[in-house]
Parts: structure tokens; sequence; C-alpha cells
């Protein structure tokens, strides 16, 4: 039973395989929030002091009782206006224009499968239990509806939150979070995740102190400068030990992220869409429903954390056919010709492709219109026959007979000025009445939100892959910050619904494609990682992980990543040196080591390789098939911290059944006379014999606790940027 409810003192406690979330319905109708950690069998209400504090003010029901006040106790929902002057989850402003907001229970359920949220992405299943606990305010007829489903063997837990109008009057949300929730202490260490366009997902860890810290996002997609995304590890948490708790949030626009430390030494976490830029008016029989937010509690480090997270998105969030499959290894011509080729030129690539052994040629930005910039044309989604030389049908056949599958490039959301469609309909630009549009890459939005904008571009799009007949695979980008927003023929008080619509509008753009095209190999983009969350990757198997391609920097993009992503998500490829990004030159078996971590391919000119280079890449393609499945479903452990200042960063991953296992190891800038660090694998099978080899040469037979407690002595490099790839295999 995940659910479980104790008539005798109204606790409500969520069972995982390794954790509890308890709950309580006090003796005044208001959800106290109890326990979230360690598995438990009692209550953990005793924890909640009532003591009269001053400057707290007390629920006018409750009067003269000054022991009772919602400014310092836990909650299950916080709320604006009920006397709680912490961050709150939920801002209600009546017709009047007053905020005010005081909720206590009314019912609760469950059943035993997951809501379903239509277009908007959630985690899914059809036998775990979802609680339903409702709540409303004790003035007016507002419904607030709380959901939690239990994925019991992952440890993970998803809340959202619907608000529903009853009322004779429109009511507006002026802010409208996924869920908050309370920690009884303030040691806390929170992890998040910033960065900037080619340099994203860096780790950065804030001690939890009196005041609020903001994490956010306004620029209308999750953004390379904040993943929504946030750990809260206790003070001697490590990968292996102590307890942690893992929060994503299950959307792909503007975010919120508040960890508040209040004066009592209590923690509260909120996280939701983005309130500098949303407001949501409500009429009368209107309700508004929340994106997930999902969250797990592991008592044995961010290890564990995140592989339940890894296993939780490869089972019961990613929908795609290619959830579990071997994706193929690509060649992208973007960094090989950017917009300077022809169908000669691409065919070129594709002959070196198949020497190679590659199974898909993707033909990136500049097939079509009279796109040979970037300041042209998006939105004129005809194919350029005389660029290419021949109609794009004719190039999918042709790569197809040279023994390639084909994949193309699209940026849907996006129109240029300079373009035919943009001259027909101008008024499709996303742009604020009366002024200038703001210009990026001299890129407009289009206005998807606009229902004949989003069915032409979506035709349009189709209409090529039908022609094209065969198309497998499509690399969906986005290259701009969603500004300007207009949501034309609504009144001052719907503005604020613009950049929620247009996050639901894209959705139902991409799942239209994937209606027509079900076994599509889709995969997300955004200058690479500015768009890299779990609502993507409801629709998509993968993400273009980062444009920045240096596989230096990509050791650091990957390792934060994968705090919450698994490695099936992460697209990485091999590029040229020097790099495109960062002028690095690294070697190219390292360049091939580290691009392993997730779906593997190659973005360079391969026309332009040398016979050993070309001789060394069949050797990667050969070692990376036979290491595909284990990459792409094995058990993921970060063995170092590339931020730490060591001279080398390893990882390993491991089959979960210990059978076999990799450990990757990069070194950074050599260091003279540097010792040779000792290695140690993690997950094997203490007791069975293995095997270890290191480019095929065999090193030796070890016990796995010799591999995990005693380790070996690393390769020593002879060159910067060296990396060793170390493979064992259970001995039969």
């Amino acid at each position: 039973m995940t659910v479980r409810f104790k008539e005798d003192s109204n606790h409500l406690t969520l069972y995982t395989k390794e954790s509890s979330y308890q709950m309580q319905i006090d003796d005044h109708g208001v959800l106290l929030h109890t326990w979230y950690g360690a598995k438990i069998d009692d209550r953990a209400s005793h924890l909640i002091e009532l003591r009269d504090r001053g400057f707290s003010s007390n629920p006018p029901d409750l009067v003269p009782d000054r022991t009772y006040s919602l400014d310092f106790l836990p909650q299950e929902i916080a709320c604006l206006g009920n006397g709680d002057l912490r961050d709150f989850a939920l801002d209600v402003a009546w017709e009047n224009g007053t905020h005010a907001l005081d909720l206590r229970v009314v019912n609760y359920s469950w059943e035993d499968k997951a809501p379903d949220w239509g277009v908007l992405p959630h985690f899914w299943s059809d036998k775990d239990h979802t609680l339903c606990i409702t709540l409303k305010d004790r003035e007016k007829d507002l419904y607030v509806h709380l959901y939690y489903t239990v994925y019991y063997e992952y440890d993970l837990i998803t809340r959202s939150l619907s608000v529903e109008n009853r009322t004779d009057e429109t009511i507006v949300l002026h802010k409208a979070a996924s869920a908050s929730v309370d920690f009884p202490t303030q040691d806390w260490t929170l992890l998040h995740f910033a960065g900037r366009h080619n340099k994203e997902r860096a780790r950065q860890d804030y001690e939890v102190q009196q005041g609020r810290f903001k994490i956010y996002s306004s620029r209308g997609v999750s953004s390379h400068q904040h993943n929504p995304t946030v750990i809260l590890k206790g003070p001697d948490a490590t990968e292996d030990f102590g307890p942690c708790y893992g929060f994503a949030l299950v959307y792909s626009g503007g975010f919120d992220i508040t960890c508040e430390g209040d004066q009592y030494g209590q923690t509260r976490l909120v996280m939701g869409l983005d309130s500098q830029n949303f407001s949501w008016p409500l009429e009368p029989c209107q309700s508004f429903q929340t994106p997930e937010l999902a969250m797990t509690y592991s008592g044995q480090g961010m290890g564990k954390m995140s592989r339940d997270f890894h296993k939780a998105v490869r089972e019961h969030l990613i929908r795609s056919p290619w959830q579990n499959r071997p994706r193929p290894i690509v060649v992208n011509n973007w960094e090989a010709t950017y917009f300077d080729f022809t169908g000669e030129k691409l065919l070129e690539i594709v002959d070196v492709a198949r020497e190679i052994g590659l199974d898909m040629f993707v033909l990136d930005d500049g097939w079509f219109g009279a796109r040979d910039w970037d300041d042209r044309a998006l939105g004129d989604w005809q194919v350029n026959e005389k660029k290419l030389g021949m109609p794009l049908r004719d190039l999918v056949k042709e790569v197809n007979k040279r023994g390639l599958e084909f994949g193309l490039w699209v940026e849907p959301e996006m129109i240029n000025k300079d373009s035919d469609l943009f001259r027909a309909h101008p008024d499709w630009a996303l742009t604020v009445p009366g002024r200038q549009p703001l210009s990026s890459r001299e890129q407009l939005i289009l206005d998807i939100t606009n229902p004949e904008a989003r069915r032409h571009v979506t035709d349009e799009i189709l209409k090529v892959m039908a022609e094209a007949e065969n198309v497998r695979y499509v690399k969906w980008d986005m290259n701009r910050s969603v500004l300007d927003t207009y949501l034309a023929g609504a009144d001052r008080k719907s503005q604020g619904m613009y950049r929620h619509l247009y996050v639901l509008a894209m959705y139902e753009m991409t799942q239209t494609l994937l209606d027509a095209y079900p076994d599509l190999l889709l995969e997300g983009c955004s200058g690479g990682g500015g768009r890299f969350d779990l609502g993507m990757l409801y629709f998509v198997p993968q993400i273009w992980t980062s444009d920045n391609t240096d596989a230096s920097d990509r050791v650091e993009i990957q390792y934060g990543t994968s705090f919450f992503y698994p490695p099936s998500a992460i697209s990485a490829h091999v590029s040229a040196v020097p790099n495109h990004q960062n002028h690095r030159t690294t070697p190219l078996k390292s360049r091939g080591i580290v691009a392993y971590q997730g779906s593997f391919g190659y973005e360079l000119d391969l026309t332009r390789l040398s016979e050993e280079e070309i001789a060394e890449m069949k050797d990667q393609v050969k070692t990376y098939r036979g290491l595909a499945e284990l990459v792409l479903q094995g058990d993921y452990y970060r063995l170092t911290n590339p931020f730490s200042g060591e001279a080398y960063t390893a990882w390993s991953t491991v089959d979960p059944a210990g059978k076999k296992a990799i450990l990757s190891v990069y070194y950074h800038d050599l260091k003279s006379n540097y010792p040779n660090p000792i290695l140690r694998f993690k997950g094997l099978l203490a007791n069975s014999l293995y095997e270890l080899s290191l480019d095929g040469q065999v090193l030796g037979k070890f016990l796995g606790q010799t591999l995990m407690e005693v380790g070996f002595r690393s390769a020593y490099p002879e060159e910067n940027y060296q990396a060793f790839l170390y493979q064992v295999t259970l001995c039969e």
C-alpha cells in the first residue's frame, strides 16, 4: 500500500520503497506537512510546536488562541494572505483587488493510476497510486486540488495542483506554483545548475540560511542560465552517503524556484511557473492546472538520487518508441558546412559516413527558402531545390541508397523579417503594439498561440516530411528568448497568460508531429541546452546537450546534466579541432570517450579526415555499438567532480545485473609529476570475478570487491586532455 490514512490522528502517509511523505489534517482542517525523508512507520507530528510568537498573526476563527499561526507552521501548500509571511505557492486576487486565501481540507481520495494532464507533460503509470486532497477557501467557493502520485520502485513522488473557481466572480491567479515543501531544519546545502549558452548546468552550492534564495528563468524557456532542478543535501551528504532530496519541474517554460530559510531555523522550497510574467484570470466554473513537480528522497547520497531519477524518466516519462532502443549513430553537417553546401557536398559526407559505419545523415539549417545566412527565411519551410540541386525526396533516396537513414533540422517557432511568411503575415510575428520588436540573431518569435499561424507552420513542415517520404529523425531547434509577449484580442488582466499559452502551443505542435510520425526519432534543441528539461523529455527521447562540443567543456556540462537526466537523453557528438566554440585542441580518442556518455554521433566535415582519423573513427563506432545498450540503460555513477580542482574527471556506467561495466577518466591540463590516481568502480558484484581491460588489453582479473574498495592505478597521460576507457566483464 503506497497511501495510508490513520483515522486516529488524521495523518496521510505516502510510501515509496525507501521513503515516507506525511501530512496531518489538524483539528482546524489545515493541512500540515509533518515529514518527508527516510521510511517511518510512526507519525512525526510531534515535531510541530505551538507557541505564542511575537508578530505572528493568528487565524480569526482561532482567536484568542495566540499559539497557532501559519507564519511558522509547516504547511502542505503555502498561500498568500493567511498570515504566513514566508514565500508562497498560491496568490489569488479577488475582484475587489484583495489577496487572501485560507484553505481548509474538504475531502481526499485516491486512484490506482497517475492522472493524465493532456498536452501538459507528466509522468505516467497505470499501476501506481495517486492521492487527491481537496481544500476550500474558508470564506469563498474557491477549491484547490492537490495531486500526489507515488512511483514506489523509484522513490519518486510527483506533485501538482489545480485551482477551481466555483464562485460567481472572476479571480486572477498571480502565482500558481506546483508545490511548496517545508523542512523543520535549516542545515541544508542547495545545489543548483547555472550557466550560459555554451556553458550550461554548472553545479553551484548554496548554504541555506535565513533569507530567500531565488533561481528563475524569465526567458520563456527553461534556459541556459538556470535549470528547473535543485537538490537539498544534508551537511555531510556525498555521492554515496547521507540524506538528499531532488526536485525537478516537468515544464519547458520560465520558472521560479525559491529556497527560504525562515526566522525559526526552518526551510521552505517553492517551485513552479515563472510568476514574474504570469497572471491567469479564472472565470466562474474555470480551473487552472499547474505543471508537475517530481521529487525524490535518497538516504544514500546523490548518486542513488540520480539513478532513481534516470530510471523513472526512462520508464515513466519518455514515451518515444526510442525510449529503450539504441539510437542511430549520426553525422550532422552543421559544423561541417554551416550554410555553405550543395547536395553534391552533402553526399560526399554521406560516402565517408558509410565507410566509417554510421547510421544516419542529418541535414541541418539552410535547406529551405533563401536561407543562406541566419538573418533570413525562417518561416519559409519550402525546400530550396536550387541549392540542393535536386528535390529533397531525391536527396533522401540517394542517402538511403548509400546505406544511411536521413534526418532534418527545423526551427518552427521562429520567423525572420526577411521571409516570405513575414511579408505575407507580419501580424504573425510576436510584437507589442506600438513598439518595434526586440531582435535576437535577427529572429522574431512566430506567435504560435495564434491557431492560424500554428497550423500553417505545422502543415508546412508536415508537407516537407510527406514529400521527402523517409525522414526518420527531426532536430527541433529554438534559438532565442520569448520576449515582446502580447496576447492579441485579450484584455489587460489576461496578458500574463501568454508565456504559458506559448509553451502549451509548442507542446501541441510537437505532439502533432509525433501523431503523424509515431516512430520518428525527435531530438530537442534550443541553442543546445536552453530547453533541457523534463517537459521536453515527455515528447523527445534525447536533447542536444550544448552547442559547445569541446570535450573538456562537455565533461563539465554532462556532469551537471547527469544529476537529473539519464545518459540516454544526452545527445553528444565528436567535433573537429580546433573546436569551433573555444578553439581548444583535444585528441580524437578523448572526444570519443566523452561523447560515449550519451547518444553518440559526429559533428564535423568527414571529407577532411586523414586515413588515420577515419580508421580511428571506425574503431569508435565499433566500440560504441558494443557499449550503447549499457550506456543508455545502465546505472550511472559520478566518480569525481570536475569542479573540484582535480587534474582528472572520472565516471562509470554499470549493467544493472552487474555483468559488465565501463569506467572513463578524462585528464584536464597536465600537471608536472602528477601521481597516477587510484580509480575505483562502484556497483559491481562484490564476490564475483571480473576481467579488467584497457583498449582490448587484459590488465588482470579481480574480485568486484577489490575493484570497488582497493581500486587500480590509472594509466598515465602522455598528452593534454588524454582520456582512457576501462572495461570490466564478469568472468564465466
